[in-house]
């Protein structure tokens, strides 16, 4: 089972709960709760946070 901690993404007007998993190998990955099925793996937690913020804007132009 993957460890989780909570994380917030702050846009220029928002602010969004996300979940980090730690995955296996130091991998990572992310999902939006409040976006379901907005979610992004990353090789690194660096890499990982520019995924989720490209995630994040996809999502939320989709639903829009």
């Amino acid at each position: 089972m993957a460890e989780e901690s909570s994380a917030y993404v702050k846009g220029s007007t928002m602010k969004i709960r996300v979940i980090v998993h730690e995955a296996e190998e130091g991998r990572f990955w992310a999902e939006v709760p409040a976006i379901p099925g907005c979610a992004t793996p990353g090789e690194t937690f660096e890499e990982l946070l520019a995924n989720l913020y490209e995630a994040v804007e996809g999502c939320l132009a989709i639903s829009m």
